[in-house]
């Protein structure tokens, strides 16, 4: 290059840095949020402690301090002031279906789209997390429509929980998670349908390319579905170890959908992350949770709230039989895996029952056995465990996301004041905020 070349470039290069200079001055990068919650009571989730008069302190989305509010630093920061007030970390629900809604059950499914059901994700993203759920675990979705809610919520498009998904439950062929209301002539099967070792360590990847953060699979048949037997498996034990084998490669956790004893027991020995449901276990299979560790989200107050609204459920029959089924053992099932010390997450199954009501399974728990503070642990710490997110989510703790929500009274006392949260905060932007009405 010649000189007068070189000069020229160096002009070039030497206006283009000036006038970068000029723009970020003219558009300064905004400084991080810094905020102070002040709160008449913290609930230390590890220990049961209610600590009293204390601030935490947030930069950005997440807290940097926590400790007593008398010379907290307020100067310049945006002050939430709640004295009356106990605070929670933001709950965590391991077990929803933010796509899906109550009434779209048997022959009504068949009419909803996958961007029907994506819109419907958003307005129940909204409702859950006003309800206090900061962090859910989607586990099954039409097509890839919880990817979609998942990545619209990271965007700031809609306003929603932190979402792991899953994308379409694998299953198989005439199984609990395939299409079984259409005849043969249309050759119908869902997304996730996989038969055999390479078809299912195949549909694994599949799954995850387009966007899965979670493989969810159906090890029994199911409530919902037509045709099938909950109590019977259905992908054999190789099959599951496969999966298994494939998700966890890929750093990917497995939930495993299972009823029955068989497929719970078959599922835990695969090596699965989570077992959802079990409400037809036997003491074999709970035996086998606990010693190796897998985690049970047994989705109970789905039982209450269908016994409470059967007049006016109109459920089409095949599931009205199953669905008494579950009932008739769930319940008990669960509290045997509490007194045998499985470890328990929090999961709700909301969608069979409606968005927004997740924090009625805490009651649940405390029927069963639980104290109040296992309970709440069960959808902070446990939960956060579970989703492989224990440096994020789950506590009030410098380092956590700013993820808060707050209620009257003492939950430690009535565990239903957790269906009455008053006060949301996610990444410390508050999302609600009713004492300020």
């Amino acid at each position: 290059m010649t000189r007068a070349k070189k000069y020229v470039v160096a002009r070039i290069l030497a206006g283009l840095l000036v006038g970068c200079i000029a723009h970020a001055q003219a558009n300064p990068v905004p400084s991080p949020k810094h905020v102070v919650v002040l709160a008449g009571r913290v609930l230390d989730v590890r220990s049961g402690k209610l600590l009293t008069d204390q601030a935490i302190v947030i930069e950005g989305d997440k807290i940097v301090s926590v400790g007593p509010a008398s010379g907290a630093p307020v100067a310049g920061a945006t002050v939430v002031n709640l004295p009356n007030a106990t605070l929670l970390p933001g709950l965590i629900d391991a077990h929803t279906h933010l796509t899906f809604n109550t009434q779209d059950v048997g022959y009504q499914s068949l009419a909803i789209s996958v961007p029907r059901a994506a819109l419907s994700g958003a307005h129940n993203a909204r409702i859950t997390l006003e309800a206090g759920f900061t962090t859910v675990r989607n586990v099954g979705a039409l097509g890839y429509s919880d990817v979609a809610l998942r990545d619209a919520i990271n965007a700031g498009d809609v306003p929603g929980p932190r979402m792991l998904v899953s994308g379409p439950a694998l299953g198989i062929t005439g199984g609990h998670c395939d299409n079984n209301l259409l005849p043969f002539d249309y050759h119908a099967s869902a997304e996730g349908v996989a038969d055999g070792v390479e078809a299912v360590q195949h549909k694994v990847r599949e799954v995850i390319k387009y966007g899965a953060d979670l493989i969810k699979i159906c090890a029994t048949g199911g409530v919902m579905s037509k045709g099938d037997d909950p109590n019977a498996s259905q992908f054999t034990l190789e099959e599951m170890k496969t999966i298994v084998a494939e998700a966890h490669r890929l750093g990917r956790k497995v939930a495993a959908h299972a009823h029955g004893a068989e497929g719970v027991r078959w599922a835990s020995e695969a090596g699965v992350d989570s077992v959802e449901h079990g409400h037809l276990m036997n003491d074999a299979s709970i035996a086998t949770l606990k010693k190796n560790g897998t985690y049970l989200v047994p989705t109970l107050y789905l039982m209450d709230w269908h016994r409470e609204n059967a007049a006016k459920n109109n459920l089409p029959d095949y599931i009205r039989k199953k669905m008494e089924m579950v009932m008739a053992q769930g319940q008990d099932s669960a509290r045997k895996a509490f007194q045998a010390g499985v470890k328990i997450g929090f999961g709700t199954d909301a969608a069979v029952y409606p968005h927004g009501l997740n924090a009625h399974e805490f009651a649940v728990y405390v029927r069963l056995g639980m104290t109040p503070l296992q309970a709440i642990q069960t959808a902070t710490i446990n939960d956060a465990d579970l989703l492989g997110w224990s440096d994020k989510v789950g506590t009030i703790e410098p380092g956590k996301w700013a993820d808060l929500i707050a209620v009257d009274g003492d939950p430690l006392q009535d565990i239903t004041t957790l269906q009455r949260v008053k006060f949301v905060m996610k990444g410390g932007d508050v999302v609600k905020n009713d004492y300020g009405k």
